[in-house]
């Protein structure tokens, strides 16, 4: 947890501000998992920190959100144009 909470604050992932009156707090949760090498050896373990988002009221904790999805025709066009 401590390797993944240095990185978050080395790459500027996160700034910590005062809460706003009107806000909720979101809760978050750590999710621990192992990674494998390809001959299934353990590799590392890591932890990533997740925020608990069903706990969030649309129009008073967000307005919109934001989800970065790879599309397969995507894929296909990025692929034909660096010619693979």
């Amino acid at each position: 947890m401590r390797e993944e909470i240095n990185a978050l604050q080395r790459n500027s992932t996160w700034e910590i501000v005062d809460k706003p009156r009107d806000k909720n707090t979101i809760a978050c949760r750590w999710i621990f998992t192992m990674k494998h090498k390809a001959n299934w050896s353990l590799d590392r373990y890591k932890a990533r920190l997740v925020a608990n988002g069903y706990t969030q009221i649309y129009g008073i904790d967000h307005e919109e959100t934001f989800c970065p999805v790879a599309k397969m025709n995507t894929d296909q066009v990025v692929l034909a144009l660096i010619g693979c």
